[in-house]
């Protein structure tokens, strides 16, 4: 360390950072890929719009190296043979044996017009469309309309058989349904006449795909590891073999198929915006379940443990994966998700007390040795190795450590982001109310209460943390964070903001003892 800000420039240049760090990751979804998004969705409007004027055309995709076949755009005239009614939702399966709609019938899960959701969009690929390898007859195949054993079935209370049949001049494909109250299916898949034939689950629900969370594909590989593609990152096609589950996915919904004991082959290919489509090799039969709807915990987990992993928490995964379990533990007891937000909060500041203490602690020491840093600096401005050996000597003689005061707070940030995923991902939230005018935590608030007591509660912690910056522009830059972050969280979900609320909160309580504690020191070493 050879000046001033090489001997405490480190820390602040690290302070800085884990500040920016915050600012970008913040900004840079705020303000580059939301507008993308909502550009991305204007342009796929404008698309369907189209494509639903114009005949349908018939294009070459190619599913392998050896295979290929012919797919048409998909056809929107929603003839449906088959209308399934379960306690969670309604399956519509159109003329083609594809699961054309699903809508969703618990009371939470509704649209801005309130609306019972529907998961899925016009013109995409549906779940369960089967793609033959031989050209001519996956071309008849698309002309084929299916039969169904039955046209309206009722599995609410109790599982339901349904059998589509589709006759073709080569072959007969036939699929066989059992339908559960929960909302998923088991489905066996067969051909005549040995065609080899792909399945697919869809292209993901087209609900929430937004600027906070991951969109895209996962798999789930044999040996338990995972495999993420966001929508737009799939430039090519990928073979991809034991896969136990393959989920296409937005913010908050899934379609899935998994097979846990008998492993499955994918092939992924692109569509014309580079979305991951996945296509299941069936060769000539198949069997599997599936299930489409909420990326929901608990419903996950009761139909198989290993599907939790479909919630994508991205880096952090193995920190977030625990803490949900811990917010959702908390909250079978306190029954409210705002309430238990709180405490999880309170129990995170409780568990880094230790970290945050050492470097509140370290801040202090170098706030009361910056006159004495300032006299060596003076006296050895030409001569900066001394310059550094005096620094050096000084902060072992008082036991400062100039990274103390940033050590403990990169530490924390994988928390931050970890608790962040949890709470952008966690469709638990969603229609969760927590007090007066909070009537979803998955939703901004919509009289920016939080999002200004957090700013708030931003300025009075700057304000009573020891800050031994000397230069003026980083003091400006920091007193303009609390400005930044308000306005970024204005449109932030409740529960999120309501997460840093509360942690603000007690950060100034624990600055604000130590304070106490460290003036109480001092003044008793000064007797």
């Amino acid at each position: 360390m050879n000046s001033n800000n090489q001997n405490n420039g480190l820390q602040k240049r690290m302070i800085i950072m884990t500040v920016l760090v915050f600012v970008f990751f913040i900004a840079y979804e705020f303000l580059v890929l939301k507008p993308k998004q909502i550009e991305k969705i204007e342009q796929q409007k404008i698309e369907q719009e189209q494509k639903a004027n114009a005949a349908p055309e018939i294009k070459e995709q190619i599913i392998s190296d050896n295979t290929s076949s012919i797919a048409p755009v998909v056809n929107e005239s929603k003839n449906i043979v088959a209308t399934i009614k379960t306690e969670k939702n309604i399956i519509e399966i159109d003329n083609l044996g594809r699961i054309y709609q699903v809508t969703l019938l618990e009371e939470k899960y509704k649209d801005d017009k309130s609306n019972q959701i529907k998961l899925f969009a016009s013109n995409q690929l549906r779940p369960l469309e089967v793609r033959f390898s031989n050209r001519a007859l996956n071309e008849e195949a698309f002309k084929v309309d299916t039969v169904a054993s039955s046209s309206n079935i009722d599995a609410t209370t109790n599982k339901q058989e349904l059998t589509l049949t589709q006759t073709l001049s080569g072959t007969t494909l036939t699929k066989k349904f059992t339908f559960y109250p929960d909302g998923h299916y088991d489905l066996d898949v067969s051909s005549t006449n040995n065609e080899q034939f792909f399945i697919t689950n869809g292209f993901r629900p087209n609900v929430l795909a937004d600027m906070y969370a991951v969109h895209g594909l996962i798999v789930k590989l044999n040996d338990g590891s995972l495999e993420t593609i966001e929508d737009g990152d799939l430039n090519n096609n990928k073979d991809l073999v034991g896969i136990k589950f393959v989920s296409n996915f937005d913010r908050y919904y899934t379609t899935v198929i998994y097979n846990f004991e008998k492993s499955m082959q994918v092939t992924l290919m692109p569509d014309d915006k580079n979305n991951p489509q996945a296509f299941i090799q069936a060769g000539t039969g198949i069997n599997f379940s599936g299930f489409t709807g909420p990326k929901n915990h608990k419903d996950l987990e009761s139909l198989n443990p290993e599907l939790i992993d479909v919630i994508d928490y991205g880096w952090f995964t193995f920190i977030a994966k625990p803490m949900f379990v811990l917010l959702q533990f908390l909250q079978g007891y306190i029954g409210n998700w705002g309430w238990t937000i709180v405490v999880l909060t309170i129990l995170i500041k409780v568990v880094l007390y230790p970290l945050s203490y050492k470097g509140m602690m370290s801040m202090q020491k170098l706030k009361d040795l910056a006159p004495k840093m300032k006299d060596i600096q003076a006296r050895y401005k030409d001569d900066k190795q001394k310059q550094s050996m005096a620094m050096m000597e000084l902060y072992k003689k008082h036991g400062a450590n100039p990274m103390g005061g940033c050590l403990p707070l990169l530490l924390q940030i994988p928390v931050f982001f970890a608790i962040y995923r949890v709470l952008i991902n966690a469709i638990e939230l969603k229609g969760a109310p927590w007090i007066l005018w909070i009537h979803d935590l998955a939703e901004m608030d919509p009289w920016f209460v939080l999002p200004i007591l957090m700013g708030a509660t931003m300025y009075i912690q700057q304000k009573i943390t020891p800050n031994t910056m000397q230069d003026e522009l980083q003091k400006k830059i920091f007193q303009l964070l609390p400005i930044v972050f308000t306005f970024f969280f204005l449109w932030f979900p409740a529960g999120l903001t309501l997460y840093w609320f509360v942690n603000n909160l007690f950060t100034i309580a624990q600055q604000y003892t130590i304070n106490r504690i460290f003036e109480k020191r001092r003044v008793a070493n000064t007797k």
